[in-house]
């Protein structure tokens, strides 16, 4: 029989009783892990928006639980949006991690209080989520700058509540043939109002004793996320590997410390080129429908162009 190292008793019953509540928690502690790859996307509803002409947005994200896999699941049965599905605009390619509000489904003002519901199975697994007008559910841009990081929970400021979405203009035709294995030139043009402002991170700490504070754990609430204007191309549809050069900013939640990502610490933008247009170059792997997308972020809020690359051999 084990002995704990010590005597229960000699420490009173209160310490007893913490030290075995401690150890009830360990198992449930010890479950919580992250994986590269072999586990489920989870969709998201993230609240809904009200347009000029009355009509609303519903607005979606998702949660990839790998930090690698890219789950490609194709528009139907296992990835559609009802009602008026099944294809709603929603990706069929999945970035790791969290990845909010990344598509808005649009529904008639007399819309009214019924559901709109994305279904969507990776891994064997099943999983909704379900949208309706519920007054709680109402997003404004403020609400978006605090999710994804701009914003501390609860907090505001002057500059951040002027702030517009950068607009991002594909230049050319919106659909395109390619061929396997030959790069395909993309351009994008960026216009933006300037706000936010950068603001460069305090640098990291010098080498020397104590902890980094890039590796401790997030103390808020909320993923915190630098700000200022850059342009990032990802694999909106398409189920083959796909390669974008340069490396590109990543466009999801990689808060890992040295990561190409606005929610690393102590990342910082690189400067936008002057007259805002950037060019990728792209090559595919495997002859099929791709949509890629160009996301232009501030910081704060991002606008979206996407276009098709239909590819043979």
């Amino acid at each position: 029989m084990n002995r704990l190292p010590f005597a229960p008793r000699a420490l009173g019953p209160a310490v007893f009783v913490l030290f075995a509540a401690a150890s009830l928690l360990l198992p449930l502690h010890t479950k919580a892990q992250s994986y590269s790859s072999g586990q489920p996307v989870w969709p998201a509803f993230e609240g809904w928006e009200k347009n000029e002409d009355g009509s609303f947005n519903f607005v979606f994200g998702y949660m990839n639980d790998n930090w690698d896999e890219e789950p490609y699941v194709p528009i139907g049965p296992e990835n559609n949006i009802q009602p008026g599905g099944p294809d709603q605009g929603q990706p069929t390619r999945f970035q790791p991690r969290r990845n909010r509000f990344m598509f808005r489904v649009r529904v008639p003002k007399d819309f009214g209080d019924k559901e709109m519901v994305w279904s969507l199975t990776t891994q064997g697994k099943a999983q909704k989520a379900y949208a309706s007008l519920r007054i709680d559910s109402l997003i404004e841009n403020i609400d978006i700058m605090s999710e994804t990081g701009a914003l501390g929970p609860g907090s505001s400021n002057p500059e951040l509540r002027a702030d517009k979405a950068p607009i991002v203009k594909i230049d050319g035709a919106k659909t395109r043939p390619a061929k396997v294995g030959q790069p395909v030139s993309l351009a994008a043009l960026v216009t933006d109002d300037g706000v936010p402002k950068v603001r460069p991170p305090q640098p990291p700490p010098p080498p020397g004793r104590g902890r980094n504070p890039a590796l401790q754990p997030p103390f808020r609430v909320t993923v915190g996320k630098s700000l200022g204007l850059h342009l990032s191309w990802y694999v909106y549809r398409g189920g083959g590997n796909v390669t974008i050069e340069p490396a590109q900013i990543k466009a999801w939640e990689d808060t890992r410390s040295g990561a190409n990502s606005p929610w690393a610490p102590y990342w910082t933008p690189p400067p936008f080129p002057g007259d805002g247009k950037q060019t990728v170059q792209v090559t595919f792997d495997e002859p099929g429908t791709y949509v890629l997308c160009a996301r232009a972020d501030d910081g704060a809020l991002s606008g979206d162009d996407m276009v098709t690359i239909t590819v043979a051999r």
